[in-house]
């Protein structure tokens, strides 16, 4: 099964992994449980936010979520995706690694991407700003986020409480 077209090539699946044709396997997701931790490695590329955000509304359906608590991880999700390809360099491999988790919490979603030179921030931007809202909105839905930097990478984590 094909799900598209992205900069790197075509999307196809293969059972529990799903491959961009000429490339290794991008994504992986445990049989071992239905709610398993989720592993995507996508393109470092815009077209990645819609397909981060459609696999966790998928896993997020499965697991049963309210319908807001999935609107809310999209929002989320499709913010950390976006803020990466925004403002930071691609791994070394020219990917995003994109995870998430069920933990005590709630839901832990995590983006990793080759670093910047600045730290993710909440910015106060005014009312008529076209962006600068992204960690804020962040901080609104979730009831925690951090970031971690080590010399190669930076990964960006939030937590979406689920109900």
């Amino acid at each position: 099964m094909s799900l598209g077209r992205g900069r790197l090539g075509r999307i196809v699946v293969t059972g529990q992994k799903y491959m961009f044709e000429g490339m290794s396997s991008v994504a992986t997701r445990s049989t071992r449980a239905k709610h398993a931790p989720v592993t995507l490695r996508v393109p470092f590329a815009a077209s990645s936010v819609a397909l981060a955000r459609k696999h966790l509304k998928n896993w997020l359906t499965e697991y049963g979520a309210p319908r807001d608590v999935i609107e809310d991880g999209r929002v989320v999700l499709s913010e950390l995706v976006a803020n990466s390809i925004r403002h930071a360099e691609p791994l070394a491999d020219g990917t995003l690694l994109i995870t998430w988790k069920l933990e005590r919490r709630g839901l832990q979603m995590s983006v990793s991407d080759g670093g910047s030179p600045t730290r993710p921030r909440k910015v106060n931007a005014p009312s008529s700003a076209l962006a600068g809202r992204g960690m804020a909105i962040v901080e609104s839905l979730c009831v925690a986020w951090w970031a971690d930097k080590t010399r190669s990478q930076s990964t960006v984590h939030a937590i979406l409480e689920l109900g």
